[in-house]
């Protein structure tokens, strides 16, 4: 029974999240529980929850995680410039004349916006108020019309600057790092942001593509479900060219400017996240946004943002040192090591778990709370850091899309018209979940996907 104690404390979490208690105090009010628990019964050493300090001094010092306040600064600063509305009218023209255009004009802003602010919330609702009335009003499927807004606010998770990857980043160097411990390297090297920026870069476009073929697979087949914008409604080409131009430059500019510093080894994702915070400031000038009003309100989103994810990771980390002076740490990996098809297996009972956990819980609890168990045993037995980053980025996106708590899902149902049911939203993204799936398994299959760039930038 005793050794059961670590999958049932993890049992007694996942139920407490299903009752709506915040994540923060479920992870470490359980975690302390059972720690209590287990200190009267002998089966716990409370020696593990000294820890708790250091563990919590370590979270609040740590200089990549202040990127986190600063991409989201970033992020809704852009949402409330109008910048998000310009490139949707602009790009909608551009592809109107064609069946599926405005399909495509959704995911080609979704890319640039997951480019640019990297939050996948602020992306679904903008594209929800502005396109999806639009693609209403000019005949489109609901159900296609839901499924690439929402599938489209997800690129924002695995497109670089994203802060799943920012998070992944050090929670997998962190693992990597344990992992040659274990193995007696003691000058161990680590995995930075950078090299999951540019192991993301292929993925995320292959996923853009896929989207898009998507859709004009769907114009061809069924083009009455994707009808073009009529003739009358477009605006002539010069003028047209001219508004391409003044739309794209700003944003293109700072994604150049962000990711450039980046993944040129100019500016670490710290340093480059407040270059796109004062950047996007500039930009809401330059369009006439910007306001004491309009400040106050990113200010107050960014820390109500940023206090939620310190406040999971404080807990992640108490949940974790109990989970450990459990010998859960010992149990998963037993149980890993174990298991028939030795890392491939592994990989994929892994992969599986993360993706059914999806249904139920947000990335930042699958980030915080499941990794640091199985990654330092998976990088054990010889996987690629970067490969199993972005495979995990990935397989986390599909967590935005999944029923019944699929957070795009239920942003888009926050602002979608009535006559727009639940269940059509459902429907809509079942075949952008399964592109997903599909570039989760190629990558799988082919590795060098997301460690080719890597290798060659940093030799």
């Amino acid at each position: 029974m005793i050794e059961l104690l670590p999958l049932l404390l993890f049992v007694v979490v996942f139920i407490v999240l299903l009752f709506g208690y915040p994540v923060a105090f479920s992870l470490a009010g359980s975690a302390l529980l059972f720690a209590a628990i287990g200190y009267v019964t002998e089966t716990f050493d409370p020696v593990f929850l000294e820890a708790i300090p250091n563990r919590i001094q370590g979270i609040l010092s740590n200089e990549l995680l202040i990127a986190i306040p600063l991409f989201v600064f970033m992020g809704v600063m852009l949402e409330k410039s109008k910048i998000a509305e310009e490139l949707l009218d602009t790009m909608g023209q551009v592809f109107g004349g064609m069946a599926g255009g405005l399909g495509l004009s959704v995911t080609l802003v979704g890319m640039l916006l997951a480019a640019s602010t990297g939050i996948v919330g602020a992306t679904v609702v903008t594209m929800g108020l502005l396109s999806l009335p639009t693609m209403l009003r000019r005949g489109y499927s609901p159900e296609i019309s839901t499924g690439i807004i929402c599938a489209s606010g997800t690129l924002g998770q695995i497109i670089p600057p994203s802060i799943v990857l920012v998070l992944l980043g050090d929670v997998i160097s962190s693992s990597y790092q344990q992992a040659q411990l274990d193995q007696g390297i003691f000058a161990p090297d680590s995995v930075t942001v950078g090299d999951l920026f540019f192991g993301a870069l292929i993925p995320g476009l292959i996923l853009v593509s896929l989207y898009a073929l998507y859709i004009i697979v769907i114009a061809i087949i069924s083009p009455e479900k994707v009808p073009p914008i009529p003739e009358d409604e477009r605006k002539v080409s010069k003028e047209l060219w001219m508004q391409v131009l003044t739309v794209l430059i700003p944003p293109i500019l700072l994604i150049v400017l962000v990711l450039g510093s980046i993944l040129g080894g100019i500016a670490t994702p710290t340093e480059a996240a407040s270059v796109g915070s004062v950047g996007a400031i500039v930009l809401s000038c330059f369009k006439r946004t910007f306001n004491l009003n309009i400040l106050q309100k990113v200010m107050r989103s960014t820390t109500e943002v940023t206090a939620m994810v310190f406040m999971i990771l404080i807990g992640a980390s108490v949940f974790s040192l109990v989970f450990r002076g459990f010998g859960g740490d010992d149990l998963v990996r037993n149980f890993l090591v174990d298991l028939p098809g030795g890392v491939f297996g592994a990989v994929l009972l892994v992969m599986i778990v993360m993706f059914l956990l999806g249904f139920f819980l947000d990335f930042i609890e699958i980030t915080f709370v499941v990794i640091p168990i199985v990654a330092p045993i998976l990088l054990t037995m010889g996987l690629d850091p970067v490969w199993l980053g972005i495979m995990i980025a990935l397989n986390l996106q599909t967590s935005f899309l999944t029923p019944p708590f699929g957070f795009s899902l239920f942003y888009l149902r926050g602002v979608a018209p009535d006559s727009i049911s639940t269940p059509q939203i459902y429907r809509g993204v079942i075949p952008f979940i399964g592109i997903q799936l599909f570039v989760l398994g190629l990558l799988a299959y082919w590795p060098a996907l997301a460690t080719w760039l890597p290798n060659v930038v940093y030799g």
